[in-house]
């Protein structure tokens, strides 16, 4: 029997066991199973040990395979049943015996999971790599520990990283987002109506504020990023203004009375000109409000020979006589001029549009950015109107990314400095971003640009397979909530490697408080349970101390309440 174990240790040649690399404060590492077999690109499959519990484990959970001279980190992407009998499957025997299950479990029947190697460590090595090989047969798999988790995803003492969640089933364990380079590429949070996307998004944006890697300009379409906002259980939200001093976060609006009946703080209101409109700011509604390509190319005509005042003019009762020549001479015929001004006639509803400002929002906007403010734009009732959030969005974002695009090529010729990184959140994102439009838009311009005049997007959205696939590949952090569409899943996923396994594991995650990250601001993909941004410490974690601790008060006043019998509303 020695020489047996001596000649098959020679055959496999030397070991590195699993424990013995722990440190020695480290507990033991809980074995789950042995690596039978699979492939880089199908993944491992592991055989259960039979004292593992099968009903304990779930997908999207972190384990590390012991290989001889690396440490593979890996996620489980999948969990099945197998038999080592394949007539035990047709035939099955009585389970009533506890002696006969007991000896059938583990042995003629057993778990298998599906595992994907996700980065290698070196041996002697404390920096992760890809991974571009394999472990042998029987490797070791355990579950993954804190310090490997953390040896992975940073902590809070690495400048830019912001704690966002705790892995599935490893509570206690925080995982952080690289925000330095979650802004460095545009980024997108995806996932179906009631997921909890506007509370991920809301949490990024603080982080952003907290680590001050850019400046944020958020279209606040339905007025949940500024003030406050409410929950499902209709309990108050403190936005960025409250978590925030005044001189970190501005909040301005299109609807002053919506604004002051909901008690946001502003600091400006925004009002736009008829005559700072152009035709490209009014082609960006031309699926919404039904403008041909004829009408068009008409605005582009009708704004030559009006100037300025263009669309003043057009909604006036009066026919502009310059009009009356342009139909007399042919070159405009008079129902398209009909149409354009019916359909243009939309503008008179927006009470933030208005002939005659003289206050220029853009360069309001800019003088906030430019001090390092950022600025969440209130919609207040106008959010309701697909056709005035567009309209506004498409109108600031053009002027204010010329206005980048110009400082920036100014500072690579050394004479000024370069402008902070910019973060344009958008909410109905493939509105803007459709494949129609996405290569004529501003927004697909920035998409594609890789911050190469230092803006990024934001983008956040319920329906990704509405998004270009050309912009979706450029989306360099991809944080998803539930997915039920096998289009929008397929979205998600494009341009993205091991993408089968990982639609497993997005579909399998909760309604609520769950994201699958993937992309440039993590080593590898993780599912997190997110962090309750309700809490008071998660309040005081931004700094918001005043706010924490009398709301943990109000708490200790409830509970006292309780105990007396009286109760609390």
């Amino acid at each position: 029997m020695a020489q047996v174990k001596s000649e098959l240790d020679e055959f496999l040649g030397p070991r590195v066991e699993f424990e013995p690399t722990q440190a020695k404060s480290r507990p033991p590492a809980t074995r789950l199973g042995v690596v039978v077999s699979g492939s880089l690109s199908k993944g491992l499959e592991v055989k259960l040990e039979r004292s593992a519990d099968i009903e304990a484990i779930a997908v999207g959970r972190y384990v590390v395979v012991a290989g001889r001279s690396r440490r593979f980190f890996s996620m489980i992407t999948d969990i099945g049943l197998d038999a080592s009998d394949p007539r035990i499957v047709k035939m099955p025997p009585d389970m009533s015996d506890d002696f006969m299950r007991d000896v059938m479990l583990g042995t003629s029947t057993f778990g298998m999971l599906t595992v994907s190697p996700m980065l290698v460590l070196e041996e002697g090595s404390t920096e992760p790599k890809p991974v571009k090989s394999v472990p042998a047969h029987f490797a070791p798999v355990v579950e993954a520990s804190p310090e490997d988790v953390n040896m992975i995803f940073g902590d809070e003492q690495k400048a830019g990283h912001f704690y966002v969640g705790e892995p599935l089933d490893m509570e206690g364990i925080r995982i952080y987002l690289d925000l330095k380079r979650f802004v460095e590429r545009s980024s997108g949070v995806f996932g179906k109506s009631g997921t909890g996307k506007t509370f991920l998004t809301r949490m990024l944006l603080a982080g952003i504020v907290k680590e001050n890697v850019a400046v944020n300009l958020v279209f606040d379409m339905h007025n949940e990023y500024g003030w406050k906002a409410q929950d499902e259980t209709r309990r108050e939200v403190k936005g960025l203004r409250q978590l925030f001093p005044s001189s970190r976060v501005a909040v301005v609006t299109l609807d002053e009375e919506s604004s002051r009946r909901r008690g946001s703080k502003t600091d400006f209101v925004v009002q736009i000109g008829y005559d700072q409109l152009e035709p490209e700011d009014v082609e960006m509604l031309a699926g919404l409000i039904g403008l041909t390509d004829v009408q068009i190319g008409a605005l582009y005509a009708i704004h030559r020979r009006l100037g300025r005042n263009w669309i003043a003019r057009l909604l006036n009762d009066e026919r502009p006589q310059e009009m009356q020549d342009m139909i007399d001479s042919g070159q405009l015929h008079e129902s398209t001029l009909g149409a354009i001004q019916r359909k243009l006639g939309i503008f008179q509803r927006f009470g933030f549009l208005r002939p005659g400002v003289t206050a220029n929002a853009v360069q309001e906007l800019l003088g906030y950015i430019e001090q390092g403010k950022h600025v969440v734009l209130e919609f207040g009732r106008y959010g309701s109107s697909l056709e005035a959030y567009i309209l506004v969005a498409n109108y600031l974002t053009r002027r204010i990314h010329q206005d980048y695009v110009r400082r920036k090529e100014a500072a690579q010729g050394g004479q000024v400095e370069e402008p902070k990184p910019l973060v344009i959140t958008i909410e109905e994102a493939h509105k803007f971003l459709d494949p129609a439009i996405a290569s004529q838009t501003i927004f697909g311009t920035i998409a594609r640009e890789l911050r190469k005049y230092n803006v990024t997007l934001l983008i956040v959205d319920q329906r990704p397979s509405g998004i270009d696939p050309e912009v979706m590949s450029q989306v360099g952090t991809r944080v998803t909530c539930l997915l039920d569409d096998e289009t929008d899943i397929r979205a998600v996923f494009s341009g993205v490697s091991g993408a089968n396994a990982l639609r497993n594991v997005l579909a399998r995650l909760d309604t609520r408080q769950q994201a699958l990250i993937l992309g440039h601001a993590v080593p590898m993909p993780v599912v997190v349970r997110t962090r309750d941004t309700t809490t008071p410490d998660y309040y005081a974690s931004l700094g918001y101390v005043e706010g924490a601790e009398l709301q943990k008060k109000l708490e200790r006043g409830k509970k006292a309440l309780g105990r007396d019998g009286g109760g609390i509303d």
